[in-house]
């Protein structure tokens, strides 16, 4: 619901702040006060059209500023009308534009009367009313047009154009054997050919390597780094002093360990040197292989896993096309079950609206008939089923006076009429946005139908906030919240001044909209009577 509203600066009005209690709310007043544009600053926050016009006489913008909350969320909507430049709109503070303020304002706020913000003139909204009133399940249609959608796109991603279809096989198939030709070991072969290929380029410098190290190591060479003990006889040297000492004998075993050690290291060295000989052609080799997968990785990598990968996949999508005949068969017989199940859905939908139209309408032309229209004809019309088989296409008419045929509710020209339309649907109907506001409700009645009109907006409020502007005392009696809308001019210049009015404020202003103006004590004693019986 709405429950505060901050306006400044538009029209008349220079500074407004109200808050709002739930049910039903009547803004009343002299004609000319300003009701109107409490409506229409309403309306600008969910999205109305808004004009320089708005703006209050000499000042540089008009500001809109309303409180929402639904359950447990709020939120913030703000509108800003400068006199120069485009409007600014505000969803919690943030810049929104217009687009954004309309969805979430038709969320929370549908508007009756001459505006535009009104939900059920639209097709689709009057679809889910009389789904809502008979009980019409529309998932099982959503669903099979859901399935036959998936199916046909499968079809298409087959390949439909022949000629197209030749090229991509060729292609993928030319891919798959220049691949299958450098026969990818794995996907780490190219690291293991970088380690040989280093190996055998750097070959002559390693073997130098080796065969110095083992020379140092091993008990063979004598003749090193100018006549000084190897490193083998140096730690048997040691050894040998050692041995036979049991004080010693810990770190001779030791000693002993790493003497075995040492000829053990030094027979790999040399078998290593032994081993690292140059090869030309070898390295001529690899150098060329790792070319090649260097290559496929370019075009298909970067890593030698997803030339794989692609290799995979590729051999999938060319089995795919190669089989496209019997799959595309396959598809077309899926499509035309699809296309069965979505035709027996939305007959049963078809049906079924139909079927619960002339309840619908029924319900509806008898609230019209107690909200002066007594003549009133409320009808369904659908589309022919050879034009329209699954019931979508769908239109509520009205005809509000005898000899004049029934017309869609978008072209109704009475907003008086079409406000009493909409608040007969939400009589019958229980779901709509929050907040409801009827403009215009209580045009060209008075009598026992002002009353019908003024039970039947309480009625509604017993499950909405509901705003009505009224002239009519038997609807402003019916309202949990009044507020009177006066206008007053100070220095030769207008303000609107907008107020709650309670007890004898209240009994005052029903008078005065009982007798034209004039406080009688017949008008005063009426206003009290209509507030004793008010719901």
């Amino acid at each position: 619901m709405l429950v505060e509203l901050h306006v400044h600066q538009l029209g008349i009005i220079d500074s407004v702040t109200l808050v709002f209690k739930n049910g039903l709310t009547a803004f009343t007043g002299e004609t000319g006060a300003g009701k109107t544009m409490m409506i229409e600053a309403i309306h600008l926050l969910v999205g109305g059209k808004s004009d320089v016009s708005m703006v209050r006489h000499g000042c540089d913008e008009a500001r809109v500023e309303g409180r929402f909350v639904v359950g447990d969320d709020e939120v913030i909507l703000s509108r800003v009308i400068p006199v120069q430049g485009r409007s600014r709109a505000y969803i919690n503070g943030n810049l929104a534009t217009l687009a954004q303020l309309s969805e979430i304002g038709g969320e929370l706020v549908d508007l009756h009367g001459q505006h535009a913000h009104q939900s059920l003139l639209h097709e689709k909204a009057q679809r889910v009313a009389l789904d809502q009133f008979a009980g019409v399940d529309v998932s099982p249609v959503a669903q099979a047009k859901a399935d036959l959608r998936l199916l046909r796109q499968e079809l298409e991603s087959l390949g439909g154009d022949e000629r197209a279809r030749v090229r991509e096989i060729d292609l993928l198939q030319f891919q798959i054997d220049e691949i299958s030709a450098t026969a990818i070991s794995s996907g780490e072969e190219d690291e293991e050919l970088r380690k040989e290929e280093e190996a055998l380029g750097n070959a002559e410098s390693y073997q130098a390597a080796l065969r110095g190290a083992y020379a140092f190591l091993s008990e063979a060479n004598t003749q090193v780094s100018s006549g000084t003990t190897n490193a083998s006889d140096a730690l048997r040297s040691a050894l040998g002093l050692l041995q036979g000492k049991e004080a010693f004998a810990e770190v001779a075993q030791r000693l002993s360990s790493l003497a075995a050690e040492l000829d053990d290291a030094a027979a790999v060295i040399r078998d290593l040197a032994e081993a690292s000989e140059e090869d030309p052609e070898r390295l001529a080799e690899v150098s060329a292989r790792r070319k090649a997968l260097s290559d496929l990785c370019r075009k298909y990598g970067p890593l030698l896993a997803d030339v794989l990968e692609y290799s995979r996949a590729t051999t999938e999508r060319l089995n795919d096309l190669l089989g496209y005949e019997q799959r595309a068969r396959d598809l077309e017989a899926s499509i035309a079950a699809a296309n069965d199940r979505v035709r027996k859905a939305e007959a049963v939908v078809r049906k079924k609206r139909i079927e619960g139209a002339p309840q619908f309408a029924k319900a509806v032309q008898k609230h019209l008939r107690l909200l002066a229209l007594p003549e009133a004809v409320f009808q369904v019309d659908f589309a022919p089923e050879s034009q329209d088989p699954s019931g979508d296409g769908l239109n509520f008419l009205l005809s509000a006076n005898p000899g004049s045929p029934p017309l869609p509710l978008s072209k109704v020209a009475s907003g008086g009429e079409l406000a009493r339309v909409m608040l007969a649907l939400r009589l019958v109907l229980t779901q709509s946005p929050p907040t409801l506001i009827f403009d215009e409700v209580d045009a060209g009645i008075g009598g026992a139908a002002a009353v019908a009109v003024g039970k039947a907006l309480a009625a509604v409020a017993k499950g909405h906030q509901v705003f009505v502007v009224t002239h009519l005392a038997q609807v402003a009696s019916q309202a949990h919240q009044q507020l009177g809308v006066s206008k007053e001019i100070v220095k030769k210049v207008t303000f609107a001044r907008v107020g709650e009015l309670t007890g004898a404020a209240r009994e005052s202003e029903i008078a005065r909209m009982l007798s034209g103006g004039a406080l009688t004590e017949v008008a005063v004693a009426h206003a009290q009577e209509l507030l004793t019986h008010s719901s």
